[in-house]
């Protein structure tokens, strides 16, 4: 039991370590290096759709890494590598799109779903306390019934 609980951690570290994508590019210096990783942690795969560029094993990935390296290496600023990011595989490799027109659901999409839902507890909660505070007009036949009834609880 021991031998096949080893073997399966063993496996388990070994596809661990190989899941973990290894560039081999060399950084003019390591601030490009920081900043370069940084940008590319902030960019979705375009064939994984869940995963950002640096925790990708996809081809697609691993060359969007090199090619962000190299801009970086080039002087390309963050926003010029954005750019040609957004140009060539759209909005969508962004994790945090940009606030524009056409976004403007995105972003503002979630604020009115919230208030909406807030509204309607707001209502439901009015109704209620009103349907509460409402005074009930009764009846004489129904205010005898009620008067006997009181009686009966009193005298057990």
């Amino acid at each position: 039991m021991k031998m096949v609980s080893a073997a399966a951690l063993a496996l388990a570290l070994a596809g661990g370590a190989l899941a973990t994508p290894i560039d081999t590019y060399e950084f003019q210096n390591p601030d490009n290096q920081k900043r370069a990783i940084t940008l590319a942690s902030e960019l979705r795969c375009p064939q994984c759709q869940n995963q950002n560029l640096v925790d990708s094993n996809s081809p697609v990935a691993r060359d969007l890494r090199l090619e962000v390296y190299k801009m970086v290496d080039d002087g390309k600023t963050d926003d010029e590598i954005v750019d040609f990011m957004t140009t060539r595989y759209g909005e969508f490799v962004l994790y945090k799109p940009k606030f524009e027109y056409k976004t403007l659901v995105l972003w503002g999409g979630p604020v009115a779903l919230f208030l909406i839902g807030l509204t309607i507890v707001f209502m439901f909660v009015r109704r209620q306390r009103g349907n509460v505070t409402k005074e009930v007009a009764l009846s004489e036949e129904d205010q005898r019934q009620l008067d006997e009834l009181l009686k009966r609880n009193q005298q057990k």
